[in-house]
C-alpha cells in the first residue's frame, strides 16, 4: 500500500490529476496525505474540495492556514484578501457539506515514524506532545462552539507555548504553530512576518527545523507552507512545497522509498520576488 504525500494544491486542480497520473495512483490501494492549503489563490479551489473528500479514506489531509481562512470567512470572521480566489466555494450548493468535512480534517497525522503538519512544530514539543496539542485544537474545531474560536483565531500573540496558556491564547499558539511557522528563536518564539528561504532571515531567527535540540528529531516531519524553502528530502524533514502556485511544481514523495515524483505546473499567481 504506497503512500504518496503530496505538497501544498491552493486550487491547482489540473496539476493534481496530472501527479496522480504520473505515479499512477490507486484509490483502492495507495493512500495519499495532502499537507494543506488545498484552497485558496489558485484556479480550482471548489473541484480540489471535491475530488480530494471523494476520495473518502484513501486521503489524509492536514489543514493549513489557508483552509482555516476559508473555514472564517464561511462563518463571517477575518476579511477577504486581495488574491484570495474563495467565491466559488462559498457560492457552492454543497458549500456546507464541503465545509463541515475540511473542518474535520486534522492538524497533525502521525504514522509509524512519520508525523504530517502543515507548517512546522514548535522545537520544544516532542512528536507525542505535538500529537496532544493537536488533539487539543481539533476538539474545539469540531465542537459545538468552533465559531467562538474563528472569531479570535487571526493574531500573532503570544509568540511562545507556555504550558499555562488557557483558552484562545493556548488554542491560537497550538494553531499558528501548526499552520503558520517558518521561523524561531533558540527558545521557541515564533516569527510570522519573514517568508524567505533560509540564510535571508533577520539575525536571531532560525528555521524551526533547524533549532539546536529540537525535541520531534526523533519522527520524520512532513511539511508544506514554505514555498521559498522547496523540495527537502532527509531523514528528519520532507518539505513538499515547490511552488506549484507560482510556476514551479506540484510535487510528492513516495514515503515508502523516498522516491520524488513532479509535474511542472502553470503559473496561477505572479511569481514571489
Amino acid at each position: 500500500m504506497p503512500t504518496y504525500a503530496i505538497g501544498d494544491l491552493q486550487g491547482c486542480h489540473d496539476p493534481l490529476l496530472r501527479l496522480l497520473d504520473e505515479v499512477k495512483f490507486d484509490p483502492e490501494a495507495d493512500r495519499l496525505w495532502f499537507v494543506g492549503d488545498l484552497v485558496n489563490r489558485g484556479p480550482d479551489s471548489l473541484a480540489v474540495l471535491r475530488f480530494v473528500k471523494s476520495l473518502g479514506d484513501a486521503a489524509i489531509c492536514v489543514l493549513g492556514n489557508h483552509d482555516l481562512h476559508l473555514l472564517a470567512l464561511a462563518e463571517g470572521f477575518g476579511r477577504i484578501y486581495k488574491g484570495d480566489t474563495l467565491d466559488e466555494v462559498l457560492a457552492a450548493p454543497d458549500r456546507d457539506d464541503l465545509l463541515a468535512w475540511l473542518r474535520r480534517r486534522k492538524l497533525a497525522w502521525r504514522d509509524g515514524n512519520y508525523l504530517m503538519v502543515h507548517a512546522g512544530v514548535l522545537p520544544g514539543w516532542t512528536a507525542d506532545e505535538t500529537m496532544l496539542r493537536a488533539a487539543e485544537a481539533e476538539a474545539v474545531l469540531r465542537g459545538a462552539h468552533y465559531r467562538d474560536f474563528f472569531a479570535q483565531m487571526y493574531g500573532n500573540v503570544p509568540v511562545a507555548w507556555d504550558a499555562d496558556l488557557r483558552g484562545i491564547e493556548r488554542l491560537r499558539v497550538i494553531v499558528n504553530a501548526f499552520t503558520r511557522l517558518r521561523y524561531c528563536s533558540a527558545d521557541g518564539e515564533m516569527e510570522f512576518h519573514h517568508k524567505g528561504a533560509p540564510g535571508t532571515q533577520p539575525a536571531g531567527w532560525l528555521p524551526w527545523f533547524e533549532v539546536p535540540g529540537r525535541r520531534s528529531a526523533e519522527a520524520t516531519v512532513v511539511i508544506g507552507h514554505w514555498s521559498t524553502l522547496g523540495l527537502i528530502n532527509r531523514p528528519d524533514l520532507i518539505a513538499l512545497d515547490t511552488g506549484c502556485l507560482w510556476g514551479g511544481t506540484l510535487t510528492a514523495v513516495r514515503l515508502e522509498d523516498r522516491r520524488v515524483f513532479a509535474v511542472q505546473c502553470p503559473q496561477a499567481r505572479a511569481p514571489k520576488a
